[in-house]
């Protein structure tokens, strides 16, 4: 890909305006100036008239008492866009809500964006804390059963530059960093055509995931199921969890095939 500067279509002031409303997390939900200048790298002259077009344009709040931005119902409309223009989500919708209902557990539909999983589609259990429950989730690839589930449907070439180049970060003390572990479970997942994992974003927590794959035979995106090692082991999950898992995935990757 050329570099911005060498990309004559390239529109400077609007990539400066995107790199503005990126700055919002989970962990930024309001910003000062200041905030917004340290996060993105641009001088605080530039960050002002950014943020006041993107407020004047609806894509930020201001509040009028402690001047601080965060993002408006307008984010809604985009996501609410992005849910129709997608037609794996709207065909795996009935498929997780169903499973979600047999298993009594939470179902996620993860997607692979770059280097992470993105949640695209959550169906929380009644023990779902909130952050569990909300689409929009990032998470490295490496580190999760949906991303080892969706690179062990790669090529071995493909999958071995992502182990070595892709992000990883120790969210819990058990999470695995170890490029060459990571290694051995993507391979052990595209033998057994799953993938498990423990602890890696949360403690005591278990996720089982099962690619979708594509016209290719391979994956973009993969049936994921979280449960609580408190509740539940290996043997239980691989006995009750999975044969529904594979089946609804199997369900999906067909029709993407047409």
């Amino acid at each position: 890909m050329s570099k911005p500067k060498q990309n004559t279509l390239f529109v400077g002031s609007l990539a400066k305006g995107l790199r503005l409303l990126q700055a919002f997390d989970e962990t930024h939900t309001e910003l000062s100036l200041a905030g917004l200048a340290e996060i993105t790298g641009l001088d605080k002259s530039a960050v002002q008239r950014l943020a006041n077009t993107l407020h004047v344009e609806g894509m930020l709040e201001k509040d009028p008492v402690t001047r601080r931005y965060r993002p408006s119902h307008a984010w809604l409309r985009l996501a609410y866009a992005y849910y129709w223009s997608d037609p794996l989500i709207a065909r795996a919708m009935p498929k997780l809500i169903d499973l979600a209902q047999r298993l009594g557990e939470t179902v996620n539909l993860g997607q692979l964006s770059d280097e992470y999983i993105i949640y695209a589609v959550r169906l929380p259990c009644t023990r779902t804390h909130f952050a569990a429950s909300v689409p929009g989730r990032r998470v490295p690839a490496l580190s999760t059963s949906a991303g080892q589930a969706i690179l062990a449907t790669h090529s071995p070439a493909d999958c071995a530059a992502a182990i070595r180049d892709w992000h990883l970060h120790a969210h819990t003390p058990q999470t695995t960093v170890d490029r060459a572990a990571i290694a051995e479970q993507i391979e052990t997942a595209r033998a057994e055509g799953y993938a498990i994992t423990h602890n890696q974003m949360i403690l005591n927590e278990i996720g089982i995931a099962c690619a979708v794959r594509g016209p290719d035979g391979r994956a973009w995106a993969a049936v994921h199921c979280s449960v609580s090692s408190h509740h539940w082991d290996d043997a239980r999950i691989r006995q009750d969890i999975l044969p529904w898992l594979q089946d609804t995935a199997n369900a999906i990757s067909p029709q993407m095939r047409v």
